[in-house]
């Protein structure tokens, strides 16, 4: 999952460097759009992985 994150970064940043560079705001927005949905996705699995971890040292 966290790759998928990355890679959906990655996608928007190039989605919106094209849009700017092209004067396209629709694609520009859609790449911002596209990175914070990536980053929030990195957050969330982040946080899962922590709490798994925390989880799994109790159960120790």
């Amino acid at each position: 999952m966290a790759d998928e994150s990355k890679v959906e970064q990655a996608k928007g940043n190039i989605k919106e460097t094209v849009g700017n560079v092209t004067d396209n705001k629709d694609l520009e927005n859609e790449g911002k759009e596209d990175k914070t949905s990536g980053k929030a996705k990195e957050v969330v699995e982040n946080a899962k992985n922590k709490a798994n971890e925390a989880i799994d040292k109790l159960k120790k």
